[in-house]
């Protein structure tokens, strides 16, 4: 796998705990619409009482799927900070660490670390040749 591939990972698992961030507070919204159309119907209570728990039964399962994810997230994280502490330039340390684990955009990092975009380009492709070697010594 190369070097870049490898990095972008944390963004997409990133973006799908967002994604189910989102499913979470939708079905919370669900669940507190759920609770006041319910509540005003005179008919039987334990049909109330079945569908809030199934809402309430979805929304914990979500929420326990997203935990996992986030535990990934985290040592997937963990692994690249420690790939990143092994190169041995600080300059692409830093780059590497603004985009792979703040995603920030390569036009962000060029203001932040004060080079014009071309050179930031430079670096990036020495960085990330410098992390594809260390990652074939891990192999």
């Amino acid at each position: 796998m190369r070097a870049k591939e490898y990095l972008s990972k944390a963004y997409r698992l990133d973006q799908r705990i967002n994604s189910k961030l989102e499913q979470v507070d939708s079905l919370n919204e669900l669940a507190m619409k759920a609770t006041s159309t319910l509540s005003a119907m005179p008919r039987n209570p334990n049909m109330a009482t079945s569908k809030m728990a199934d809402v309430i039964s979805k929304i914990i399962d979500l929420q326990s799927n997203i935990n996992k994810d986030i535990d990934r997230l985290i040592d997937f994280k963990t692994e690249i900070v420690m790939l990143i502490k092994n190169v041995n330039n600080q300059e692409h340390q830093t780059l590497l660490e603004k985009r792979y684990l703040c995603f920030q955009t390569w036009e962000q990092i060029a203001v932040d670390m004060d080079y014009s975009i071309q050179h930031i380009y430079r670096v990036r492709d020495r960085a990330l040749a410098e992390v594809s070697i260390l990652l074939k010594n891990d192999r």
